[in-house]
């Protein structure tokens, strides 16, 4: 008997009765359990998002920035409300935490108090980030918080995106400002560099003229220096010896017997004051010359370095068109230069006038010294020479006043004029300093501002000036600069769609299985026959193979009219199903054969291996390196990666490669349930009295 009517006979037994027709009518429909109830569950979770209860807090207190009220909290929360993205309710935040906590919301997102002050706060001087808080239970559903993590990152995406926004546009228009004022300080750096060009040139030549100024008063210092040095030392030598001498007349006159006893015990002393007296009268002497000399040459200096210190003067500020800065400070110069000339002039006609007095005071002079030597040497016999020496003491002292007096007036005309010449010879070396730093400072000045108008200027032209429309174009971009150009060559509308090539196989092993259950893996008459093992095998496996043709038909049916599963290829998957339910039905046929009742565990544990293996929820990639390994030696690896070119779309190259997989699996598990069938010809105790039964 041919193969063909074996299977047919294996059919038609079901026939016999309603049980067998009600068993027939499950096999056909079992795969709709695994494959079409399954994918109907969850063909499209994130379509009913809005399903899932949320607890949302707005605890938002808003903000107010450059004067206008900021409620990001508000926002938010309308925003999220016109959204298809879960059952929001706004609760408080303590009923929001109890809720997550009990399961009365899956979740909760909070609005902090500060939340819109901190996102005001980034146009401000202290910017500060602001965070919506999330809180999550994954003990009420770990898928969900999954979920929440992707729609939570879209909002804070959101949220920060406007705020940038208004930090951005306050820059740019802070962009404008900067241009307008630069645009201003170029302006003004022009005018500037006008004056210090002027100014340099006022500089060179006050410069020019306090250098000469400066010579002229050093001289003039150093000569009255001298002269009142030696001036100095006349006055106070002079003033000794008249000091000395008038004592000394008074003591001689008062009493000469009272002084006898005191001139014979301090002869030593009186020798010592006399010749104090000749050292102060030789000081006094040695200067004389050095005043007369000194004192024409260094008046017609002073009078020079005044009459120069005035045409500088008339030149750079009476007669400039802005006068400089340093025009107070020449002024002090010129009236002290003039000061020091007028002394250094009286000082002149004093020694003009004078000049035959001073003649007389040297001889004086000269005899005090020769007096005072003489008494030097005479101080031991005072006591013998007192009469003789009242009358010259007496002369003497009215000399040593007259000395004094005028060594007196000559000092003081001196120390005058030293300390005019000192001050006008620091000012015009301080003058002259500050002229010269003042000429390279307005060298650098000139350049300087040279350089900085042509820097405004140049950059005028590199600060951007917006306008309204580009100002809002370039704040958009910059607030979000990167967007997502996703393309998907081959989308799956819905999540039952991207499911469906790995339960679609599932339903189909499993309705092979099923069916091993009730139709034998090999005809027994048969095999009491001696049929041959080939046609054994092929009696076994039609039977299911045609249960599974009408399986994929009901199954695909009601997938493509009662969920809309949309397949590129229908006509393919349909063809490719019968392949796969064909391999399917010999697998499972070999492990019946083949091992018995153990076979029948053999086919779960190969369904499981191969849903681990398959990467049909997550990449293989993804799992232990053990399902990794598998992965390519088992069948439904490549049908549920045919399965998506066919239902989605893409290129084919996966299709055949499986169509080719699947023939061989098929031919190579029948062959082996023919070498099982032959085997089983010959029957043995252990067939008789298997030690396991299913």
């Amino acid at each position: 008997m041919r193969s063909p009517r074996l299977a047919a006979l294996e059919l038609r037994r079901f026939g016999r009765g309603k049980l067998p027709r009600a068993a027939l009518a499950a096999l056909l429909l079992l795969p709709l359990l695994y494959g079409a109830l399954y994918l109907w569950s969850f063909w499209d979770p994130y379509g009913r998002l809005d399903k899932i209860p949320v607890a949302l807090v707005n605890d938002d207190k808003g903000a107010t920035a450059d004067g206008k009220k900021i409620s990001a909290g508000d926002a938010i929360t309308e925003a999220l409300h016109d959204s298809n993205t879960f059952q929001w309710h706004e609760v408080s935040a303590d009923d929001a935490r109890a809720g997550v906590e009990n399961g009365t919301y899956y979740l909760s997102l909070t609005m902090p108090e500060d939340f819109s002050e901190r996102i005001a706060s980034s146009s401000g001087d202290a910017p500060e980030t602001s965070a919506l808080q999330v809180r999550t239970n994954d003990a009420n559903n770990y898928i969900v918080g999954q979920i929440s993590r992707t729609v939570f990152s879209e909002v804070r995406t959101a949220a920060s995106t406007d705020a940038s926004r208004t930090f951005l546009d306050k820059i740019f228009i802070s962009f404008s400002d900067i241009h307008g004022k630069t645009k201003q300080a170029a302006e003004g750096a022009d005018k500037l560099k006008s004056g210090a060009d002027k100014a340099k040139k006022g500089s060179k030549e006050l410069a020019d003229g306090l250098k000469d100024a400066k010579d002229g008063s050093s001289d003039l210092a150093g000569g009255l220096k001298r002269l009142d040095k030696g001036s100095g030392d006349l006055e106070r030598g002079a003033g000794q010896v008249a000091d000395g001498t008038q004592v000394l007349a008074d003591k001689v006159n008062a009493g000469a017997a009272k002084v006898r006893p005191f001139l014979k015990d301090n002869g030593e002393t009186i020798g010592d004051t006399a010749r104090l007296v000749s050292d102060s009268t030789a000081v006094v002497r040695r200067h004389l010359d050095d005043l007369v000399k000194l004192t024409p040459g260094a008046a017609e200096d002073a009078r020079k370095a005044s009459e120069r210190l005035n045409t500088v003067y008339a030149s750079l500020c009476e007669d400039a068109p802005i006068p400089g800065p340093y025009c107070p400070a020449l002024k002090d110069a010129k009236e002290a230069a003039a000061t020091t000339a007028r002394i250094a002039g009286d000082l002149d006609r004093i020694v003009k006038d004078y000049n035959g007095d001073v003649a007389t005071l040297d001889a004086h002079l000269a005899k005090l010294q020769r007096q005072a030597d003489d008494l030097a040497q005479r101080a031991p016999h005072l006591d013998e020479d007192l009469d003789a020496a009242v009358a010259k003491i007496n002369k003497l002292n009215s000399g040593a006043k007259e000395v004094a007096k005028g060594a007196g007036k000559l000092h003081t005309g001196l120390t005058q004029a030293k300390a005019g010449s000192v001050d006008l010879d620091g000012g015009v070396g301080r003058l002259k300093t500050g002229a010269k730093n003042l000429d390279g400072g307005m060298f650098k000045l000139a350049d300087g501002t040279g350089d900085l108008a042509g820097g405004l200027h140049d950059g005028v032209e590199k600060i951007p000036d917006y306008g309204k429309k580009d100002r809002d174009q370039r704040t958009e971009v910059m607030a979000d600069p990167v967007q997502l150009a996703s393309q998907s060559l081959h989308k799956a509308p819905n999540y039952g769609t991207g499911f469906a090539p790995y339960f679609i196989p599932l339903s189909l092993w499993v309705g092979a299985m099923v069916a091993y259950m009730l139709i034998q893996p090999m005809n027994r008459r048969a095999l009491a026959a001696g049929a041959s093992a080939w046609r054994i095998a092929l009696a076994g496996w039609l039977p299911v193979a045609a249960l599974g043709a009408l399986q994929v038909g009901a199954l695909m049916s009601v997938l493509h009219w009662g969920l809309g599963l949309e397949m590129t290829r229908a006509a393919g998957t349909v063809g490719f199903l019968f392949l796969v339910t064909g391999c399917f039905a010999a697998i499972i046929q070999w492990l019946n054969a083949r091992f018995g009742a153990a076979g029948r565990i053999l086919v779960l544990a190969v369904l499981m291996l191969q849903l681990t293996s398959a990467g049909g929820t997550y990449p293989v990639q993804t799992s232990p390196s053990f399902f990794s390994a598998i992965h390519p030696f088992l069948p439904m690896s490549y049908i549920v990666e045919a399965l998506r070119r066919l239902i989605s779309g893409g290129g084919l190259g996966p299709v055949w490669q499986a169509c080719a997989v699947l023939l061989a699996f098929t031919l190579g598990a029948l062959a082996l349930t023919a070498v099982s069938a032959r085997r089983k010809q010959v029957w043995t105790l252990d067939r008789l009295h298997p030690e396991l039964s299913l």
